[in-house]
């Protein structure tokens, strides 16, 4: 890991440590939720070069699945996480074979139209509890002596849980399995030459961003003890591209800030109601024109150091 990532890291891990002590904690555990989340989705656009337009459906499946395995069949937190996880891994292979034979647009449609089936079956489904969500979900005794109704407690397993899929991320970024993925992403018909198996690349890359994805919304549902249908929601498959983007797309750290940012406009700005939105498509625009690499690219270009 080069030098400027290192101090990177340690700022970023030092900071979410710390932050409890001036902020809210149930805030800061949705910034490194979503953090996870756009990072999971990072590795699929900013890295394999395929942009999803479906990305909530892995993180409300997730929760939802989480959230009634915990509530309805009374599951400790770490399996119901799992089971969530593995859930949204299921969906990511299924959908992947769908739609990763397509490329650009097409691509994109496809994993919009699976996820707009899969809104509406959750908002028919009996089990998802429909406009209501799952309430009052048990976030239970992790390991069976880790009490995670403890604040302090649930917000340690959720760092863990972030800087645990960050560091899989970053693993997975400089690996030859993340080679292969960039090169596809720079030049698939060469790659293809070459004899990779693009198809199986990618679809590997949609699995496990999909898993990651799955990951954050299996500790959001037990964080907020609640999964609705705002996590399988389209608008939440925008959030997470606007995260990406404002934070800067194929970096490394890009994600975690562009997710901060928006979780906190979102949090100090909600007095103002719907007019958020119109908040976030200013700051998107002014973003897009002036820092075209999001704000950590911009900040490595600055200092002539990938971030």
């Amino acid at each position: 890991m080069p030098r400027a990532q290192k101090i990177a890291l340690a700022v970023m891990a030092a900071f979410f440590l710390l932050a409890p002590l001036a902020m809210y904690p149930i805030f800061l555990m949705k910034a490194m939720c979503f953090a996870l989340f756009a990072c999971a989705f990072n590795l699929l656009i900013g890295f394999g070069g395929l942009l999803s337009f479906g990305h909530a459906m892995f993180l409300g499946t997730a929760g939802y699945a989480t959230a009634h395995a915990a509530k309805v069949w009374g599951f400790p937190p770490e399996f119901a996480i799992l089971f969530g996880t593995a859930c949204a891994a299921v969906l990511g292979l299924v959908t992947g074979l769908l739609a990763i034979r397509r490329q650009g647009i097409y691509f994109a449609m496809i994993t919009l139209a699976l996820a707009q089936m899969i809104y509406f079956y959750y908002l028919q489904a009996a089990f998802t509890g429909g406009e209501d969500g799952i309430q009052a979900v048990p976030r239970g005794v992790l390991f069976g002596f880790i009490d995670l109704s403890n604040v302090w407690a649930i917000y340690g397993t959720v760092f863990v849980i972030f800087m645990a899929g960050f560091l899989l991320i970053y693993r997975v970024i400089h690996s030859p399995f993340g080679q292969v993925l960039k090169a596809i992403r720079e030049n698939e018909p060469r790659a293809l030459s070459l004899g990779y198996d693009v198809n199986r690349y990618k679809l590997l890359a949609y699995m496990l961003s999909a898993t990651l994805a799955g990951l954050a919304g299996a500790t959001k549902a037990l964080v907020f003890q609640l999964a609705s249908l705002t996590d399988v929601h389209w608008s939440m498959s925008g959030e997470v591209v606007l995260m990406t983007l404002l934070g800067g797309l194929g970096t490394v750290f890009g994600p975690v800030v562009g997710a901060f940012i928006i979780i906190s406009l979102e949090n100090y700005l909600a007095q103002l109601g719907a007019w958020v939105t119109i908040v976030q498509g200013v700051i998107f625009v002014i973003c897009v024109l002036t820092f075209r690499r999001g704000v950590i690219g911009e900040l490595g270009s600055w200092l002539k150091k990938p971030l």
